[in-house]
């Protein structure tokens, strides 16, 4: 893994080997959600697709991560998000294929009004319509799950048990979930209250290249029938993977989903 700086922005890098006369696949750019950084990214879908053959990148945004701008995470906007989305892009020099995760994906719906890519991939992602529908879902099926999330957006402590209920369905070694842990941060309230009502995708403006709407059978935070409204309002399938939760990077199985982008990926040439 390499890891470089894009102005102020954090970037894990991942390289295929050389070699071959085949010429390289498109790039891959991930972009992590709420809490978290560009090492949800590292921890396995990185390396994995380097040995796919593919150059494969993720970035923190500002606030997250080994980046630029933690004092001020709560002045941040999901345009803000989006300028940083647009300058490591622009560094690659190459339009990449976006991965969003969760808030990641947003910010990728919110590039798309402005720019085109190859393709997209949407997973466990804030829907179009925003959070307000997921926030009462979980008001509902589990309000003290949302009184900690809360509480960490407030930059609070919280169990670590919270972790694992809000990303996790499968069973994740102590250790492991301790790590992580320590690596979760506070959210800007901004960046939540546009993704909640103030900064809603265009859609009549918003460029549509191949897309791929991904979730997980036992998200909490972003439930499945969500993810099949993103792909309905899309006008494309949607993929709900059994057993997983929030965190599909993160989980046991994650390998699943990862051969699951890949051979979508092979199936529009790239």
């Amino acid at each position: 893994m390499i890891q470089r700086r894009v102005e102020r922005l954090e970037v894990l890098t991942c390289l295929p080997e050389t070699g071959g006369d085949r010429s390289p696949p498109v790039p891959l750019l991930f972009v992590h959600g709420a809490f978290a950084g560009a090492w949800v990214w590292d921890e396995h879908f990185l390396p994995w697709f380097a040995a796919q053959g593919y150059a494969a990148h993720a970035l923190s945004l500002r606030g997250h991560g080994a980046s630029h701008g933690h004092e001020h995470i709560d002045v941040w906007s999901v345009h803000d998000y989006v300028d940083d989305l647009h300058r490591v892009i622009a560094d690659l020099g190459v339009a990449p294929v976006l991965v969003g995760h969760s808030m990641g994906g947003f910010v990728v719906q919110k590039y798309l009004e402005r720019h085109r890519v190859p393709a997209a991939v949407l997973m466990c992602s804030v829907p179009p319509q925003g959070l307000v529908a997921a926030q009462f879902s979980m008001l509902f099926q589990k309000p003290g799950l949302m009184l900690e999330i809360n509480r960490l957006l407030g930059g609070g402590d919280v169990p670590l048990d919270v972790l694992r209920e809000a990303l996790f369905a499968q069973e994740i070694p102590q250790a492991t979930l301790e790590r992580y842990f320590r690596m979760m941060q506070p959210e800007s309230q901004r960046a939540i209250w546009d993704m909640s009502v103030f900064g809603l995708p265009l859609l009549d403006r918003m460029h549509r290249p191949p897309l791929l709407v991904l979730g997980a059978e036992h998200d909490v935070l972003i439930p499945s029938f969500l993810v099949q409204s993103t792909a309905r309002t899309y006008g494309v399938p949607d993929r709900i993977f059994r057993g997983l939760g929030h965190g599909v990077m993160l989980e046991r199985d994650w390998e699943e989903v990862a051969r699951h982008v890949r051979d979508w990926l092979a199936t529009h040439g790239l």
